[in-house]
């Protein structure tokens, strides 16, 4: 039996939650920088930088950021959790997963510390 303890949320259905949140601000995400170049063909670096020099912007973008890594995290944990299991694997289930499970948070907390510089100009 896998225990909740990695999982992101408190319950499946809080994970759930946030997969379904969290996708919904990708998509909205995606929808207006493919607008955003879709009607403003000739786009230079001057109005790229314009744009994300908007607080709003920022935020748009951290808050994008921060779905991304929610979901992926939820979508691999679900999986590794399905994949390596004591059934499948034996007794080195447990010791796999883990190392996968901290392997990916600690892509997640560079990928995440990465964008907020970036976004931010830290």
């Amino acid at each position: 039996m896998v225990t909740a303890v990695t999982n992101l949320g408190r319950s499946g259905l809080f994970d759930w939650l946030i997969q379904r949140v969290s996708a919904v601000i990708l998509a909205a995400y995606t929808i207006f920088i493919a607008a955003y170049l879709i009607f403003t063909p000739d786009l230079s670096f001057e109005q790229w930088q314009a744009l994300f020099d908007h607080l709003w912007m920022r935020i748009f973008t951290l808050l994008t950021l921060l779905s991304a890594v929610t979901h992926a995290w939820i979508g691999l944990w679900s999986v590794l959790t399905d994949y390596l299991t004591e059934r499948m694997m034996g007794g080195k289930a447990t010791v796999l997963r883990l190392l996968a499970q901290v392997l990916l948070a600690l892509v997640a907390v560079t990928y995440t510390l990465w964008g907020v510089e970036i976004i931010w100009g830290f």
